[in-house]
């Protein structure tokens, strides 16, 4: 049966709760310690499972021979998600990400690359991976093997199998978005924000409009489809020239509770709606449902809802546009 693969970035985020972030040479007390899964794997695999239980959902990628990484592999079993492509690294550390986070406040991270790092092209399971299947994979701009050349051959070598592929990268002020720029011709369905979509698209350069960005994207190689999901609304353009867009919801005030997350949900939106043949507007509202999950939380997960529940509460809503 066709499936939905997430491949790449597990981490356990470490959250300590804090009250206020301490000056050089002094000490504060931690008031609470929680862990909990993060990064692509678990973040976008266990969203677009919540989103669609139905829909069957791999985990690849790997972690470390530790509690973190044991922590990290229950919890995507416990969601649904098969993890037989989940590699344990030995002698290595989980990936893992120290969160300081301020009550009402700012978070400040502190990420360690672990075995996450250390996974590419001779880890990735491609007998898992069937013809039609859609892998996803990520973070391109975090991990040092995938940028180092085997994030190319994994895309390159499931194009060759049949797969559908798309791609997931972390936001960064950088001059290292090349990395992404080739692997485009190899990327069916390209799924980010506004900022990395210029980024790739143009380098240095800002101001352009998200109609002049995905066109040059998808002159770049893309194969099928790119979308780019904004606060305000959701593009998309298509091989065949069609254009889509789509307002965000308005949301009440008071009803965000915490950003992470959110763009890999509405990633596992756009996912769910391409599986299930959706129409490129219905597909861009599925994301921006999603979204909507996420943010209703403070954790990255811990929101979402299946895709009918989230359409419940989105229905009293306005748009963006209508505001």
């Amino acid at each position: 049966m066709r499936k939905i693969v997430a491949a790449g970035s597990i981490l356990v985020d470490r959250i300590n709760e804090i009250g206020a972030y301490p000056k050089a040479g002094e000490l504060v007390q931690i008031r609470s310690v929680s862990s909990v899964p993060g990064g692509l794997v678990p973040n976008t695999g266990c969203d677009v499972k919540i989103l669609d239980p139905s829909i069957p959902v791999a985990a690849i990628g790997a972690v470390g021979d530790d509690d973190l990484g044991c922590l990290a592999v229950t919890e995507l079993e416990r969601r649904g998600l098969d993890v037989s492509g989940v590699v344990v690294k030995k002698g290595v550390k989980t990936s893992f990400t120290d969160v300081m986070s301020v009550a009402g406040g700012e978070r400040t991270f502190f990420t360690y690359p672990g075995a996450s790092a250390e996974w590419g092209f001779d880890d990735f399971p491609f007998d898992l991976v069937g013809q039609g299947d859609i892998v996803l994979l990520g973070y391109f701009l975090l991990l040092a093997r995938i940028d180092g050349g085997d994030g190319l051959r994994i895309l390159r070598e499931l194009k060759r199998r049949g797969a559908e592929t798309a791609i997931d990268l972390v936001t960064e002020s950088s001059d290292r978005y090349g990395i992404v720029h080739e692997v485009l011709p190899y990327v069916d369905h390209l799924i980010v924000n506004e900022i990395e979509a210029e980024r790739i698209a143009f380098g240095a350069e800002a101001g352009r409009a998200p109609s002049e960005i995905a066109r040059r994207l998808m002159d770049c190689g893309v194969g099928e489809r790119v979308v780019i999901h904004m606060p305000e609304r959701g593009v998309s353009l298509r091989r065949d020239g069609s254009w889509t867009e789509r307002p965000s919801f308005r949301l009440p005030d008071g009803f965000v509770k915490g950003k992470t997350g959110a763009g890999d949900a509405f990633c596992a939106g756009a996912l769910v709606g391409i599986y299930r043949g959706f129409s490129e507007a219905e597909l861009l509202d599925c994301g921006s449902t999603a979204a909507v999950g996420a943010l209703s939380a403070p954790g990255a997960t811990e929101g979402m809802r299946t895709l009918d529940e989230l359409r419940a509460v989105v229905a009293g809503f306005g748009t963006a546009a209508s505001a």
